[in-house]
C-alpha cells in the first residue's frame, strides 16, 4: 500500500489524514481529559478513580470514571465500548438465517433470547408461525437459559462481594443447565438453534427425561443458596439499601427487568404482552418493594423456580409434529441431525439431494447460499430476557438479507442507572450498585 503524506500535519495534535492507495487514512488522538474529566475543568481538587474495565471485577468490561470525597462518591460516569463487536452491522451482510449465528453472540449469557427476538422478529416479517412443538420447545429451552443466566448473576454477585461459596456453588448449578442445553443443540453457549419458521432440530432422544431429573434436584439447590446467603448478616448488610432506584426513577429511564420489578412493578412482558403462548402458562412474577440489590438479589431466586415451573409444564403440553414450518422456501437449514461429528443434515435428506432429485439439490443450494426474500417492512418485536426488555427492530428492503437490525438491549438501557443508584452512596455500593443491575457488556456493546 503506497501512502502519500502530502496532507499530513504532525504538528496538529489532535487529528491528521494522508492518502492511501486504499483512500484517505485519518489519525485521531486523545488530548481532552483535563476539559472533560480533569480538574481544571471544575477549578478544584478532587479524586477521580477509575474503576475497571477489568472483567470479572467490574462486571464485564466497563469502565467507571468516579469523583470521590472521601469513600463517599459525587459523580458516577459509565464508559461503554470496549467489547464493541458491529453485530448489528454485520447482519447487514448475511441472510435472514445466518443472522442468527451473529446476535446469539451478543448476550452472551442469554443466547437463545437473542435468537427467539430476531426470529420472531422475521417471522412477523414473513407473516408464518412457528409450529406447537417449535413454539413449546422454545419456551422449554428459554426457560433454562433464564435459570442459567440467573445463576452467572449470583454467581458474580457473590464473587464481588466477597461470598466465594456463592460463586461456585452458581457456577456448578449452572453447568448441570449448560449440559442439558449441550445435548438439545449441540453448543453450550451461542447455539444458533432457533432458526426463522422454528428450530435447527427437534429434542434428542432422552433430553426430556434428563429435564425431569435436573427439575428434580434444582429446588433443593435454590434452598442452598437461601441457606449460605439470603439469612447471612454480612450478605444483608452489603446488599440493603445499596443501589437505591424507586420505581419512579426506573421507568423515567426505561429500566425493565429484575431491577423494575424489585421497585414493587409487576412488569413482565411474558404476562403484559405475550408471545410464544405464554399467557396459557401459569406462573407468578415475583415482586420486591426495597427498590434496592437486596430486592433484586430476591427477585431473581424466586424467578428461577418460576422458570422451573414453566418448564415442567412445558414438558407436559409437549405433542409430537413438526420443529419448522411446512414451506420449503423458509424451512432451511433442512432436516438437521446430531451426530457424532456434530450437527448436520441427515443422511436421508443427503441421499435425496445428491441421488434422487436434481431439483431437490438446486432448491437446497439455492437456499443456503442465496437464503429466502423476506417482505419489505419493518417491524419491532420485545421479549422479556433475563435483564428486561429486549427489543429487535428488523427491517426489510424484500431482500434475502436484513436492511437493518437494532437491538433494544436491556443490559445498555439499565447501565443508565448507575448514576442514579450510586451518587451520594459509598464506593463500596457502587460495586454492588453494578452487580444487582447484571449488566453483560455483549450485548451492551453489541
Amino acid at each position: 500500500m503506497s501512502t502519500t503524506y502530502q496532507d499530513y500535519d504532525p504538528s496538529d495534535p489532535y487529528a491528521g489524514s494522508y492518502e492511501t492507495t486504499e483512500g484517505r487514512v485519518y489519525t485521531v488522538t486523545g488530548g481532552d481529559w483535563d476539559q472533560t474529566l480533569g480538574t481544571e475543568a471544575y477549578g478544584e481538587e478532587r479524586l477521580v478513580v477509575n474503576m475497571g474495565p477489568q472483567h470479572p471485577s467490574t462486571h464485564g468490561v466497563l469502565r467507571l470514571v468516579l469523583d470521590l470525597e472521601g469513600e463517599t462518591v459525587t459523580k458516577a460516569r459509565v464508559v461503554i465500548g470496549y467489547l464493541h463487536t458491529g453485530i448489528e452491522k454485520n447482519t447487514e451482510y448475511r441472510t435472514w438465517t445466518q443472522g442468527t449465528t451473529f446476535v446469539t453472540r451478543m448476550d452472551y449469557l442469554a443466547p437463545l433470547y437473542n435468537e427467539a427476538g430476531y426470529c420472531l422478529a422475521v417471522e412477523k416479517l414473513l407473516g408464518v408461525e412457528a409450529p406447537p412443538r417449535a413454539q413449546t420447545i422454545r419456551v422449554l429451552v428459554m426457560e433454562l437459559n433464564r435459570i442459567a443466566s440467573h445463576l452467572v448473576a449470583l454467581a458474580t454477585f457473590g464473587m464481588e462481594m466477597g461470598a466465594l461459596t456463592g460463586m461456585t456453588n452458581g457456577f456448578r448449578e449452572r453447568e448441570m443447565v449448560l449440559d442439558l442445553l449441550e445435548e438439545i443443540t449441540g453448543l453450550r453457549m451461542n447455539h444458533a438453534y432457533i432458526r426463522p419458521g422454528g428450530l435447527a432440530q427437534d429434542l434428542p432422544e432422552g433430553a426430556v427425561e434428563h429435564i425431569r431429573e435436573f427439575l428434580q434436584v434444582m429446588p433443593d439447590r435454590v434452598a442452598d443458596f437461601h441457606k449460605l446467603l439470603t439469612g447471612q448478616p454480612i450478605w444483608q448488610a452489603r446488599l440493603k439499601d445499596a443501589g437505591y432506584l424507586d420505581v419512579t426513577g426506573c421507568v423515567a429511564l426505561g429500566v425493565t427487568g429484575p431491577v423494575l420489578r424489585a421497585a414493587g412493578l409487576p412488569w413482565d412482558l411474558r404476562k403484559v404482552e405475550p408471545y410464544l403462548g405464554y399467557e396459557t402458562y401459569d406462573f407468578e412474577v415475583p415482586t420486591a418493594d426495597t427498590c434496592d440489590a437486596w430486592g433484586r438479589y430476591l427477585v431473581r431466586m424466586a424467578e428461577v423456580n418460576e422458570s422451573l415451573k414453566i418448564i415442567e409444564q412445558a414438558l407436559d403440553r409437549l405433542e409430537p409434529g413438526p420443529v419448522m414450518v411446512q414451506d420449503k422456501k423458509i424451512a432451511w437449514p433442512a432436516q438437521l441431525s446430531l451426530g457424532p461429528d456434530g450437527m448436520g443434515n441427515s443422511t436421508e435428506y443427503v441421499k435425496h439431494i445428491m441421488g434422487q432429485s436434481m431439483e431437490a439439490l438446486i432448491h437446497h443450494f439455492k437456499l443456503v447460499t442465496e437464503g429466502f426474500r423476506v417482505p419489505a417492512g419493518q417491524v419491532y418485536v420485545p421479549i422479556e430476557s433475563p435483564r428486561g426488555e429486549l427489543g429487535y427492530h428488523v427491517v426489510s428492503d424484500g431482500g434475502t438479507r436484513p436492511w437493518r437490525v437494532h437491538v433494544r438491549d436491556p443490559s445498555f438501557v439499565n447501565l443508565q442507572a448507575t448514576a442514579a443508584m450510586s451518587e451520594g452512596g459509598m464506593i463500596a455500593d457502587v460495586i454492588a450498585a453494578i452487580a444487582s443491575l447484571d449488566p453483560v457488556m455483549g450485548g451492551c456493546d453489541r
